[in-house]
């Protein structure tokens, strides 16, 4: 299997807006968002469909986001985190964490942002402080 892009991230051969990691789930920015706090959760291991994930992972994944978009709820102007499971884009299981004012916000045919690398490091620090906070 040939490495995704997402382990590459993982391993830090490409950069990223990290937001939390452990030993299973590495988080961290969209970079091209639907809104601003656009978060993706994926599992370190190389998994292409979101449900063939090990059992654990599968239980787990929810509990590692729910502190992740309580964080972003704080800091980014939403009404609610929605969360999305699409995984067209690479193949490598993950979960969007979306800021959600209206239903459009998590409507992925519509043109994508294309945030500055200063207004993505102003986000993730936002998440990152308000993440260390509650814990």
């Amino acid at each position: 299997m040939i490495m995704t892009i997402f382990s590459k991230i993982i391993k830090g051969e490409i950069p990223s807006f990290k937001i939390a990691e452990n030993e299973k789930f590495y988080a961290f920015l969209d970079i091209n968002p639907l809104v601003e706090g656009h978060t993706l959760v994926i599992p370190k291991v190389e998994v292409d469909k979101f449900l063939d994930m090990p059992e654990d992972y599968l239980s787990e994944i929810l509990v590692f986001a729910k502190p992740i978009a309580a964080a972003i709820e704080r800091v980014i102007p939403c009404k609610r985190c929605g969360l999305s499971v699409v995984g067209l884009e690479v193949p490598h299981a993950h979960l969007h964490v979306i800021p959600l004012n209206n239903m459009n916000d998590i409507n992925f045919t519509r043109l994508k942002l294309s945030p500055s690398n200063e207004e993505l490091k102003k986000t993730q620090e936002k998440i990152v402080s308000a993440l260390s906070n509650q814990q």
